[in-house]
């Protein structure tokens, strides 16, 4: 063992440290050499070649990134299991340890595990990207449990992971069947034992008979399908940690040997790494170096590093200090180390609850439930109390509870001198503790509460689970009982989010002491408290209104909570109401019940039939490639961009010199240096790629630095300065509007009927007028943005590999910038990690970025974002505006609808103005309305460009149309689903842009869907809840959607500005041994694209699917072809394959006449020995479409595809929280290519477009976020931005396809998916506007009122009026919007 006690800064440290480093990877051994210590776990492995672990946001927010660390636990003596986020975890802190990666768990070549094996058959994987993620998670439970998990633990496991695709539902369905609600798996009874023909079903956990029937050509079999295709269960002893199977991987006898030393290692830039085993080596190190970080999880540290650029030369990690990881309970309390991790502390404090008296663990309850929401499993794992508590975080969910519960600390400096202080004490102002330089935090001391004695958590997040407080609190109360009183003999209110610190309400806390338990002490406190937390306009984090309200809302909440448990125990005067109950009852989530019921039509040999999507095996064990998987060339580089920091301005000058002098550096190019053309667009060439003098927003790129590393690429970046002259910015549609600031050639109008007319000859009852917010939504894709460029013949060629929704449109801009021609140019795509329209145009000018370094140094160049630049820089869905005047009759007829949209578009025109046609088009949804004038423009602002989403600006003019529609109804004291009855349109219809309806089956459809969710029964329950809970409310609603299919721009035609036809391109090539090879123009971004194209080439030449093989899309094998969006390719690429197909067949036909063959592969060699052509390349246009916007008259859409959705919330008009507790949605899909497939669709669509209108919120530097800086994205990254969890799902998600009507006009009968199922979410925004109206009655508000989307716990609390948000909020205020 080496030592380092000669080393100059160690001199004065007696003990041996060592620098040797080892670890097990995957059963591997693996010397870690010195000088790592920069590195995290998940660079490791990537580095090494396991690219299965991906990158996803580099926060530990989306567990994409997710890993199982083993290892021996001396204090437990036993191997302990737990699955860490790889991107958080410094390198060297797995010392010791055995990491277990995706590969580690299964593969093809050697058999999947039942884990990855029935993920992939429930179709629980799409575009995969997250799926290795999911794996680990669930692995790392069941190689953790020692008994059978529940599902409720199952849950709790996946809370740290985040899925884009899915909807979340069949990954719980996957993963059920090893819980223990599965029979099978815990009564003895093993998978052989049950009956031919049953399965174990996912959704029940129980034998069931809804097994798929196997359906020939000609049946036609529809069942209520409440699981997956059928799989069998898989005992126990399979996936059981202690037990070793040939399925997994032992834990290596040599880390169960080896003995532990103290770690002393470097890393980049003169970084040291310190792991000291003994509490005396952390105090010398401390005194050597007082401003050292200590460290457990590195889930704070790394993120200051990453994110805030923060700089910490020396890291002392001190997760195997015996001493600080001591837990022990005591007669007076539960002393904790600082070191010990969060879910040792819960596992503890749930156990400590079973076994002592209940009056003693008030506080461990309050903890329990607090750490359950406080961060996803991967985070708890690793992050430590210690380490939290310093942090000092003024939003810590912890921090008030310790203070509250009157927690101590204990203090020890470095002569070992110990002191103990009060947490209340503790913390003195912003991220600063009552800790000396040469002093840590040595353990905490929880003390049992006392008989009488009350603790309780509070917490409101945007999102439940794994999301930081936007307000939060801990109190304690102690009563002791007084004649026939019950007195405060002592008292804690203590939040957090309010103030620079966790802050003590110590006026409130002064009046209810010594005062009796009753309605004058909640009242009088109520009005301290308005005094004592305040809370400045313009405070940071902004919802000061809300913020303020939800102090109020939690002392209400303990108040009720306490009497309650007082009422419970003993006599008490201020008894609880039975209507106030549901204030202060715990919120136990049930497990997601799934169901889904479709009809297969079967049309030859796969077509119709519910496949697995054909990657899924690939992606459950972390075998399929992305984009920023490709190995690199030894000589290959990284780039990174150089951005602007300034909305709006002149550049006056730029200095390179630090990025030139940067370690790692090769190169920085600016506009200058561009071989070809700087000038760069979509539709219009408006933008630059390297802005040349001046910056139109935050985020717009300036250049592009290249290094050696993918950091030091970074860091060289942002040390480009740039001078700036600031201009003026504008930074919202209002602005936009009032300085008349539109992109060119935008102005657009629909009209139908004269709404003049009508609203002026009387023949409207009743006339309204308003304005609807619309706000964007992020598309948080899974995959960042990435693409790898190189040369080839010494630049005569450029190849990429690209994630793009449009590789044709990568190879445009990349020949356009070199001044190369296309076809010399070329890009691939094999799958990317999600899409959703974001990697249809904002994709290319990286690709062209990085082409530029790549081209002039003949060297192959990487870029790949960070998701917070990705986020910042690559624009988002559009958000709008919308101002409408509406007449109607008193019946609820609309006669006359004006309206006037505009769209936010950013900097550039990218899509917008197409976006704003299609919002346009559906601003009728489905209501025939016989006067129309629609006026729209697109609004230039000092934004990065905004692009295509899901629904192309469909759901926006839906969104738009729906909030007036709610409005009639409650002018008419109607219900909405009648006002929409009475208008809804049907067969032969009239749209207001002269198109046709033909085929409409919106009302067999709207009728099906009231049956299956009994709406009136529905109705009825939601009324007698609310009548029976004050502070609790239900809502329901019925949302329609019709949903134009085709693209709505001019460039995706051909690039022929008069051409009115999609096109699509494939080659299918037939091998002489019966295999079949497509190549078509769409990329699969895990719609199941590829498997449908390839189940319509199975059917077409009567093969199993299993002979059809789709490898990548490339520009060199089919080209010019239009995007993958707009819903559209399983239709255009489909009948471009089935052409192909019919020509070969056309071709075979001479020999397949006079010969009887045994197989397709016979026949395949036949033709060849004949010299007949075996491959073809086939082409698609869509027929009869076209508009003309001179006229104002065309069919711009092929067909429509309708659906209608059902959701039921409850809402607690306290906080804003919110459930969806029922979401019933039924779609028009015709005849289904693969209705598994197109279920996941509805589904994953569904759960994106709820967190649309009531979850994800952009937050950008305006007028109306002046803490903001300004024209910066705020909530740019999973830290601050909340897309759906497992815990937003509906409890209840039914999913229906209508039966019996085939769709005449598009290839098998079938109808696109992807985008028309997103708005039917907008019936869960409609739902809690039906709850709020519910709420605000009691306060007797009957009114109109608006509640913009998304409707974020601030919007729904602040709608509920009441006497806690009166204080600080008028009637009609209405919380600020970025739109």
């Amino acid at each position: 063992m080496g030592s380092v006690n000669n080393e100059e800064e160690m001199d004065q440290i007696e003990v041996k440290w060592t620098k040797e480093a080892i670890l097990y990877v995957n059963g591997v051994r693996k010397v870690l050499p010195d000088g790592f210590a920069h590195l995290t776990l998940l660079e490791y492995l990537r580095d090494s070649g396991l690219i299965g672990t991906k990158l996803g946001c580099g926060e530990g927010g989306c567990g994409a990134c997710t890993v199982m660390i083993s290892h021996y636990d001396k204090r437990q003596k036993k191997c302990v299991h737990y699955a860490v986020n790889a991107c958080l975890a410094p390198l060297y802190s797995v010392e010791g340890m055995h990491v277990i990666t995706v590969e580690g768990v299964g593969n093809r070549k050697h058999g999947l595990h039942p884990i990855q094996e029935t993920l992939a058959r429930v179709h629980g994987s799409q575009c995969g990207f997250c799926t290795p993620g999911f794996i680990m998670s669930m692995y790392a439970l069941l190689r953790s449990s020692q008994t059978l998990p529940t599902e409720e633990q199952i849950e709790e496991s996946l809370s740290g992971n985040l899925c884009r695709c899915t909807g979340y539902r069949p990954i719980v369905d996957a993963f059920r069947v090893f819980s223990k609600t599965n029979d099978a798996l815990y009564t003895n009874i093993s998978s052989e034992s049950l009956k031919e023909g049953e399965f174990v079903c996912p959704s029940t956990g129980k034998p069931c008979s809804c097994r798929q029937k196997t359906a020939s050509d000609t049946d036609t079999c529809g069942e209520s399908v409440t699981c997956g295709k059928s799989y069998k269960p898989v005992s126990y002893s399979e996936i059981h940690g202690s037990t070793y199977t040939e399925k997994e991987l032992i834990f290596p006898p040599e880390l169960l040997l080896r003995k532990l030393y103290p770690l002393c290692l470097n890393g980049f830039g003169g970084l040291k790494w310190y792991r000291p085993l003994q509490l005396q080596h952390v105090l010398d190190l401390k005194a050597k170096y007082p401003d050292a970080k200590l460290l457990v999880g590195n889930s704070e540290v790394g993120i200051e590093v990453r994110l805030k650029r923060m700089n910490y030369p020396v890291l002392i990690s001190v997760m195997h200090v015996p001493e600080l990881n001591a837990l022990s309970v005591k007669d007076d309390g539960l002393e904790i180390g600082a070191a010990v991790r969060l879910t040792e502390l819960m596992n503890t404090l749930r156990k400590v609850v079973m076994e002592r008296a209940e009056h003693e663990t008030s506080s461990c309850k309050a903890f329990i439930e607090q750490l359950k929401w406080f961060a996803g499993t991967q985070i708890k794992n690793v992050g430590s109390v210690g380490g939290n508590i310093c942090t000092a975080s003024p939003i810590s969910d912890l921090n008030p509870l310790w203070m509250a519960s009157s927690a101590k600390f204990q203090i020890i400096d470095c002569k070992g001198n110990i002191r103990m202080t009060p947490a209340e004490e503790f913390f003195l102002g912003y991220r600063k503790v009552d800790l000396a330089r040469d002093e840590i935090l040595l353990s905490v001391f929880l003390p049992w509460t006392r008989p009488f004695e009350y603790v309780k958590e509070f917490k409101q997040a945007h999102r439940r689970e794994d999301d930081i407080a936007i307000v939060n609190a801990g109190m304690r109360v102690y009563l002791e009982e007084k004649g026939e009183e019950w007195v405060v003999s002592d008292a804690s209110i203590v939040y957090g989010g309010v103030a620079p610190l966790s802050l003590s309400a110590r006026k409130t806390k002064e009046f209810i002491i010594g005062k009796n338990w009753s309605q004058e002490l909640l009242q009088g406190a109520l009005k301290i408290l308005q005094t004592d937390v305040i809370i400045k306009e313009g405070a940071p984090g902004g919802m000061v209104e809300f913020r303020k309200s939800l102090t109020l809302s939690f002392f209400f909440k303990f108040f009720l909570w306490v009497s309650y448990q007082m009422d419970v125990k003993t006599s008490i005067k201020t008894s609880v109401p039975s209507s106030h109950l549901s204030a202060v009852q715990t919120f136990h989530r049930p497990s997601v019940i799934g169901s889904q019921d479709y009809e297969i039509r079967k049309q030859g040999t796969s077509v119709g039939a519910p496949e697995v999507h054909l990657s899924s095996r690939l992606q459950v064990t972390g075998e399929a490639e992305y984009a920023d998987d490709t190995p690199m060339a030894p000589i290959g580089l990284h780039a990174a961009l150089v951005l602007s920091r300034k909305p709006h301005a002149r550049i006056l000058s730029i200095d390179d010199s630090g990025a030139r002098s940067s370690p790692g550096f090769v190169g920085v190019y600016f506009s200058d240096d561009v071989p070809g053309e700087n000038d760069i667009g979509p539709v219009v060439a408006d933008e630059e790629l390297f802005a040349s003098e001046f910056v139109t927003c935050v985020g717009q790129v300036i250049g592009v630095v290249v290094s050696d590393t993918h950091e030091n690429a970074k860091a060289a970046a942002r040390k480009v300065h740039v001078e700036y002259e600031e201009l003026p910015a504008i930074l919202s549609i209002q602005e936009a509007i009032d300085a008349k600031s539109f992109h060119p050639n935008t102005e657009k109008c629909l009209r139908k009927g004269d709404v003049d007319i009508c609203f002026q000859s009387g023949q409207c009852d009743k006339i309204i007028e308003g304005e609807v917010h619309v706000g964007g939504q992020e598309h948080f894709y899974l995959e960042p943005h990435s693409s790898l460029v190189w040369t080839m013949d010494g630049g005569n060629e450029v190849h990429m590999i690209s994630s793009t929704q449009a590789p044709q449109k990568h190879q445009k801009y990349v020949s356009h910038v070199l001044g190369l021609p296309m076809s010399k140019v070329v890009c691939k795509t094999k799958r990317i990690g999600g899409g959703f329209g974001g990697k249809e145009t904002r994709s290319a000018f990286l690709a062209a970025a990085a082409s530029v370094p790549s081209y002039l140094l003949n060297r192959p160049v990487k870029i790949t974002l960070d998701r917070d630049i990705d986020m910042m820089i690559t624009g988002q869905r559009h958000s709008f505006l919308g101002k409408y005047k509406v007449g109607f009759t008193n019946s609820g007829k609309v006669l006359a609808l004006d309206l006037e949209i505009y769209n936010g578009a950013g900097n550039s025109l990218d899509l917008s103005l197409a976006v704003l046609e299609r919002a346009m088009f559906h601003s009728d949804n489905v209501y025939e309305i016989p006067n129309m004038r629609i006026f729209g423009r697109v609004c230039f602002t000092n934004f990065p460009s905004h692009t295509a989403f899901r629904g192309f600006g469909g759901p926006q003019g839906m969104l738009i149309t729906e909030h007036w529609i709610q409005r009639v109804a409650v002018e008419l004291g109607k219900s909405p689903e009648e006002i929409r009855e009475i208008n809804f349109q049907g067969e032969g219809s009239i749209l207001h842009y002269s198109q046709q309806l033909q085929h409409c089956t919106l009302l067999p459809l709207w009728n099906e869907l009231k049956l299956s969710c009994d709406f009136l029964k529905a109705r009825q329950e939601a009324d007698q809840f609310n009548v029976n809970n004050r502070w609790k409310k239900r809502g329901v609603a019925m949302v329609p959607t019709k949903f134009g299919i085709s693209f709505t721009t001019k460039f995706m035609n051909q690039f022929l500005s008069h051409c009115k036809a999609i096109l699509a391109g494939a080659l299918v090539n037939v091998y002489t041994d019966g295999t079949v090879l497509v190549t078509h123009g769409g990329v699969e971004m895990g719609q199941g694209l590829h498997t449908k194209v390839a189940q319509v080439a199975a059917s077409a030449f009567n093969i199993p699917l299993s002979s059809v093989f789709i490898s990548e899309t490339s520009t060199d094998k089919v080209p010019n072809s239009s995007p993958t969006a707009a819903s559209a390719s399983s239709d255009m690429y489909g009948a471009a394959v089935l052409d192909a197909c019919e020509q070969i067949k056309a071709r075979m036909e001479p020999v397949t006449s006079k010969h009887n063959f045994n197989s397709f592969a016979e026949l395949a060699s036949a033709c060849f020995m004949q010299r007949i052509d075996l491959s073809a390349h086939g082409f698609y246009i869509t027929p009869e479409i076209g508009f003309d916007w001179t006229t104002g008259k065309g069919n711009p859409f092929r067909y429509f595809t309708y659906g209608g959705a059902f959701a039921e919330v409850e809402i607690d008009t306290l906080t804003g929280d919110f459930h969806t507790r029922t979401a019933n949605v039924i779609l028009d899909l015709g005849y289904s290519l693969n209705p598994a497939i197109d279920i996941g669709q509805i589904e994953g669509a569904f759960v994106q477009g709820l967190g649309w209108v009531a979850l994800e919120e952009l937050k950008w530097g305006d007028a109306d976020h002046k803490w903001v800086p300004p024209g910066c994205l705020l909530t740019c990254g999973p830290g601050n931005y909340k897309i759906p969890s497992l815990n937003d799902v509906p409890f209840k998600f039914h999913v229906s396809l209508l039966k019996g009507h085939p769709n005449v006009t598009a290839i098998h009968s079938s109808k696109a998916v992807g985008e028309p199922p997103f708005f039917l979410a907008s019936a869960a925004f409609f739902a809690i506007k039906d709850a709020i109206i519910a709420a605000r009655a009691e306060a007797g508000h009957n009114e109109w009122f608006p509640l913009d989307n998304p409707a974020t716990p601030e919007r729904i609390r602040m709608a509920c009026l009441d006497e806690f948000t009166a204080p600080f909020a008028s009637s009609d205020y209405r919380p600020k919007i970025s739109i």
